[in-house]
């Protein structure tokens, strides 16, 4: 079961998951992801809400819907999922996260050795 935020819409944090786990292959492009049925069950939430990220993705270029066959991940989608966060996080996240290294006197290094850290942690 995924644990939510208040601060973001449920239907958004679970298609960010959804992308979270294309890009690390758990889906993999031209294959078929979970019906919103079966994914519903398997996070515990309602089918409405997975319908919903499901629309969301699909809009998004990232899911294809093949009438009678189900949903499958798109043969771009990692680069557009990647393309769609790095815009956010360069004109969003960016910004708030190095004024509070600053703030807080976190130097260079130490933000290297973190980003090399997780970047070893991720497989990458």
């Amino acid at each position: 079961m995924i644990k939510f935020s208040e601060n973001k819409a449920i239907y958004l944090q679970i298609a960010e998951r959804i992308c979270e786990d294309i890009i690390l292959g758990t889906y993999t492009e031209a294959g078929r992801v979970p019906s919103v049925r079966e994914y519903a069950q398997m996070i515990e939430v309602s089918a409405n809400t997975v319908a919903r990220s499901f629309d969301y993705l699909q809009q998004k270029g990232v899911l294809l819907n093949r009438r009678g066959v189900g949903l499958f991940v798109a043969d771009n989608a990692v680069e557009a999922i990647k393309r769609m966060r790095r815009e956010v996080f360069l004109s969003e996240e960016l910004e708030a996260f190095m004024r509070q290294a600053v703030l807080l006197d976190i130097s260079e290094q130490d933000l290297l050795s973190s980003y090399h850290a997780i970047k070893k942690q991720l497989g990458k």
